[in-house]
């Protein structure tokens, strides 16, 4: 798949990812700026803005004229707040391409932050922290964070705090957007049915992007020296956990290594994880392993749903086989299984414009480069499984260990026992 990248003249960011037999289109959005550019008395704001943009502009005033327009040719539309970035994006019928430009271009360049529904988003925004509180599934990964990261920006909620949502003004939003909503810190993608001349309609849309010194974020903290365990009680039918080490960035060169790792602990049906924990010891329904990088952090972790009766059993389970990464080498069987599970996935998940827009985006956002697919798996085929017994190694010592879990156990003495190799 082909795509052309540009750098405009305000310094934003263009891609174009055509597809040529496509009959949608997407446009995508994406700004660095998310919670980890936040200060503790601002947390939430970012998600909070994202909300803001769709409720209203000068030439759409009501958030009725933007889901009006989108609505009566079938768009799919949304935003999304991260730790390192916000992206707002719409999807219809690549005829619409103009109206798809025309309003994402408007709600991200102007809104106008009525103090009115500034008032009104604010439940909404505050509704949605509670609907995640009653998710544990959900919520144990904000709660894994927070142990990982404490009180800094990497490990304070997407969505924030409430006590400090319920103060924010026009004025705070104003401000913030100053300092990060700037073509130098944006990226526009375009993906799907393009028109020939897609460059220059986007380039005309967003000349008006306001250009300034970019907001930092403050360097993310990396302290621990034991294992820790952080529990939330709650009356809950399973035991919702994530347990997990700190890694790093999306700029080391292991990034491919952890990747096929995790896949051979915890990604798909056939994996380690799920096989032993779901399979032989019938304890979950959901098991799984991630590898999340950003441009200052990375995390392995492996999550469960497990029932209560079976939790220690299941965690020892998951340690053993950490343990076994580092005693075993991986077979080429199971090598090259795990490496065409990733490069499968991600065909998979570029099949539509959103997704292809999505995929090249993500990665401009982050490091101001991309990869090919043909490249990433390359570097997918190149891990060795001398290399993953090597990471486990570094990585599986008992003081990285993390444990955060939400269920009905009220002490953290058991979890704390647990948390060790052999």
């Amino acid at each position: 798949m082909e795509f052309q990248k540009h750098q405009l003249k305000n310094g934003l960011r263009l891609i174009l990812a055509p597809q040529e037999d496509a009959r949608a289109a997407t446009i995508l959005v994406l700004v660095e700026a998310g919670s980890k550019y936040e200060t503790k008395d601002k947390n939430g704001i970012s998600h909070f803005l994202e909300h803001m943009c769709f409720k209203g502009t000068a030439k759409r005033p009501r958030p009725v004229d933007i889901a009006t327009e989108l609505d009566q040719v079938g768009a799919a539309y949304n935003a999304f707040t991260g730790h390192e970035s916000t992206g707002y994006y719409a999807k219809a019928d690549g005829n619409h391409f103009d109206m798809l430009l025309d309003v994402i271009s408007d709600i991200y360049l102007n809104p106008t932050f009525d103090p009115k529904e500034i008032d009104t988003e604010r439940g909404v925004v505050i509704e949605e922290i509670n609907m995640y509180e009653d998710t544990p599934m959900r919520k144990v990964q904000e709660l894994f964070l927070a142990l990982m990261y404490g009180d800094q920006p990497a490990g304070w909620p997407l969505g924030g705090d409430k006590q400090i949502l319920r103060t924010l003004q026009r004025e705070d939003f104003v401000t913030y957007r100053s300092q990060h909503y700037l073509a130098n810190a944006t990226v526009v993608i375009a993906a799907g049915s393009l028109p020939h001349d897609a460059k220059e309609r986007i380039e005309k849309a967003f000349a008006g992007m306001p250009q300034g010194e970019k907001g930092a974020k403050l360097p993310v903290r990396e302290e621990q020296t034991k294992p820790r365990v952080l529990l939330q009680h709650k009356e809950s039918d399973q035991t919702h956990f994530v347990l997990g080490v700190r890694a790093f960035s999306i700029f080391d060169p292991r990034q491919y290594v952890l990747e096929v790792m995790s896949a051979i602990l915890g990604g798909g049906m056939s994996s380690r994880l799920f096989q032993k924990i779901r399979g032989e010891l019938g304890a979950a329904y959901y098991v799984r392993s991630s590898a999340d990088f950003f441009t200052d952090t990375g995390i392995f972790s492996s999550s469960v749903g497990a029932d209560h009766n079976k939790l220690e059993l299941t965690l020892r389970t998951i340690l053993e086989e950490y343990a076994r990464l580092k005693q075993e080498s991986v077979s080429q069987e199971e090598l090259q299984k795990a490496k065409e599970y990733l490069k499968g996935s991600l065909v998979l998940s570029m099949e539509t414009s959103d997704e292809l827009a999505s995929f090249y985006g993500g990665q401009e956002i982050l490091t101001k480069s991309i990869l090919t697919p043909e490249e990433i798996f390359a570097r997918i085929d190149a891990v060795t499984s001398e290399q993953i017994q090597a990471l486990a190694a570094t990585l599986f010592e008992d003081r990285n260990l993390n444990l955060a879990l939400i269920g009905p156990a009220k002490e953290n003495a058991l979890f704390e026992k647990i948390l060790h190799f052999a």
